[in-house]
């Protein structure tokens, strides 16, 4: 297991753009808004672990970088904060679920604001984390 706070944004970035390469799934230590009874959030942050096949990277409006990746537990696509993620293990197994349909048009959240960045995939890694780097700054 891998802990964010012990290696840099650029690493950590590395390792998870390899696994999607590869299609290898991780687990991640993840802090999700708790919500109460009635499905508001409430503020507080609870630790959730979870099983990840990630699909793609995207910057949000804010500036936050996302990870959208099927959730193993719901097989649902999901959207991660990857500064939300405290710890990750990447498995040396393939994917089990099956990905979205693909129509040659990229997927969006509803109501959510992104900004996709598109690279080459036979760029090294190191050059893909750049182009990430380079779109987040900007």
């Amino acid at each position: 297991m891998r802990h964010t706070d012990r290696e840099t944004t650029t690493q950590t970035l590395t390792r998870l753009i390899k696994a999607l390469d590869h299609q290898h799934p991780v687990t991640i230590t993840y802090l999700k808004e708790e919500k109460d009874d009635t499905g508001r959030r409430t503020g507080h942050l609870i630790k959730t672990v979870r099983t990840i096949e990630i699909q793609d990277f995207v910057i949000s409006q804010a500036g936050d970088i996302l990870i959208k990746a099927l959730d193993r537990e719901t097989s649902e696509m999901r959207t991660w904060r990857f500064d939300r993620i405290q710890a990750y293990t990447i498995h040396r197994t393939a994917y089990v679920i099956p990905a979205p349909a693909a129509d040659g048009k990229p997927t969006r959240t509803v109501g959510l604001a992104t900004v996709t960045v598109l690279y080459p995939v036979d760029l090294p890694i190191t050059a893909r984390v750049q182009l990430l780097a380079d779109a987040l700054a900007a």
